[in-house]
Parts: structure tokens; C-alpha cells; sequence
């Protein structure tokens, strides 16, 4: 159960900041701006992250990769958006960067 509350937590940070960089950054809707991380975060924690045996770092470099890569294709494949890539790495970073901090500020997410 706390694994699944440290997750809802760590979601609902990753949408608060990558949804409006989304929405705006790319002109998409707010329902496919929550996509994106609604298909990438969840296949990360229950079924990419518990399996991999990695330290703390390369877990981020395997988790940020991945979402970097599968939120680039959602954009650029089902709403053809042309420069996708940049506005994942620029979501990603945000929600990272602001993770990080938020965490050694106040300890979660």
C-alpha cells in the first residue's frame, strides 16, 4: 500500500507539471496532454521498476529515457505533432528538476 501511495503522490506531481507544459508547449487538449504521462508513469512503477536490480541513478536514467522516448512517439505518431521531442525533454526535465527539489525540500514525492 505505501508503494502504491508513494506512486499516486509521485503521478499526481508528474501531471501538475507536464500537463500544462504539454498543452501548451505542444497545443494539444488537456485530456492528451494527461495521456502521456498516464501511459509512461504507472508502466514504470508496477512493471518496469520493480524488476530491474539497478542503483537509485540508473533507475532514473532507464525511468527518464523511457518516458522521454514513449511520450516523444505518443505525440508525434497519434497527434502528429513535429517537434514532440522537445517538448517531452522539456516535460521531463520540468517534472524531474521540480521532483527532485520538491523531495529534498519536503521529502516526497
Amino acid at each position: 500500500m505505501a508503494y502504491f501511495q508513494a506512486w499516486l503522490w509521485a503521478f499526481a506531481f508528474t501531471q501538475m507539471v507536464e500537463v500544462p507544459i504539454y498543452s501548451v508547449g505542444l497545443r494539444v487538449g488537456l485530456l492528451p496532454a494527461f495521456g502521456a504521462s498516464a501511459i509512461t508513469h504507472p508502466i514504470l512503477w508496477f512493471a518496469i521498476f520493480p524488476h530491474l536490480q539497478l542503483p537509485y541513478v540508473w533507475l532514473l536514467v532507464v525511468g527518464e529515457g523511457f518516458a522521454f522516448l514513449v511520450e516523444t512517439g505518443y505525440f508525434a505518431l497519434l497527434f502528429r505533432r513535429r517537434r514532440a521531442w522537445l517538448w517531452s525533454a522539456v516535460a521531463n526535465a520540468a517534472s524531474f528538476g521540480t521532483g527532485m527539489l520538491s523531495r529534498w525540500l519536503f521529502g516526497m514525492p
